[in-house]
């Protein structure tokens, strides 16, 4: 029965790659160059709160030069929202263990609180506002339970599909992933595009159209992202069977260093 699902689960896949080959192209961009992508935007905006107040002073409605680099630099680094977004799905797809994969973004999540909070209110415990990373958590959890249903009646999996979505929304809504003062909830906007990909994969025009359309309304950047993933081939690109696990500790590194210099 366990190979019979996995073969079932590498057709579906397969049939995936196809279609997305067919409506794409084939592009230029792996899952490792869209990871050196998405480290590059989250190291610009750790930045907003930590290196450019070096350059331009602190932030305040006096120093509109400062606010405005602090602000532009932030906006930029919600490129890496979809791309991010993605590269969580594309993990939920092709992982063997989602249990482990959701544990390893918890520790992950944990891992980057402390430095999460210097960065942004130099205090090393603060709740205004939790670290990018719990939101990839939340949406692999409700992509986790969108997949358990799948297989319900119709109308039991659309209402339990919208009340799951909902739940997790209201739950990045509350913790304030990734709002940092300004209106973006980065939690709210990773499960939008996230349940987006999740319905609409192997239809890729649709997927990227609106993809696209929910980045154009969050002040474009992660519009600018969604456009970025048009590019890729959907290839890992690893060099060495470790390089994966770098990938997780670039975020904690960089907040890490960030974090040492508002201290």
């Amino acid at each position: 029965m366990a190979n019979e699902y996995e073969r079932r689960l590498e057709e579906k896949r397969e049939t995936k790659r196809q279609r997305r080959a067919r409506d794409r192209g084939v592009g230029n961009l792996s899952n490792f160059r869209l990871k050196v992508i998405g480290a590059v935007l989250l190291f610009v905006g750790a930045a907003s709160t930590t290196i450019v107040p070096l350059f331009l002073g602190v932030p305040t409605d006096e120093n509109m030069v400062g606010l405005t680099g602090a602000v532009l630099c932030e906006v930029v680094s919600w490129a890496a929202v979809p791309i991010y977004a993605w590269l969580l799905y594309s993990g939920f797809d092709h992982t063997h263990s989602q249990l482990l994969y959701a544990v390893q973004l918890l520790v992950l999540a944990l891992v980057c609180e402390v430095p999460y909070d210097i960065c942004n209110t130099h205090a090393m415990i603060d709740f205004s506002s939790q670290n990018p990373v719990w939101g990839l958590l939340i949406a692999l959890i409700v992509v986790m339970l969108l997949d358990a249903i799948r297989d319900y009646p119709t109308g039991a999996k659309v209402v339990l599909g919208i009340l799951v979505i909902l739940v997790g929304l209201a739950w990045s809504y509350l913790f304030r992933i990734g709002q940092t003062g300004l209106l973006m909830n980065i939690g709210m906007l990773t499960l939008g595009f996230v349940v987006i990909f999740y319905y609409l994969d192997g239809r890729e025009n649709s997927m990227l159209f609106t993809a696209g359309a929910l980045g154009a309304v969050c002040l474009i950047a992660p519009g600018i992202g969604v456009a970025v993933l048009h590019y890729r081939n959907d290839e890992l690109g690893y060099g060495h069977a470790w390089d994966k696990w770098v990938f997780y500790c670039i975020y904690p590194v960089v907040l890490a260093v960030c974090a040492l210099i508002v201290i």
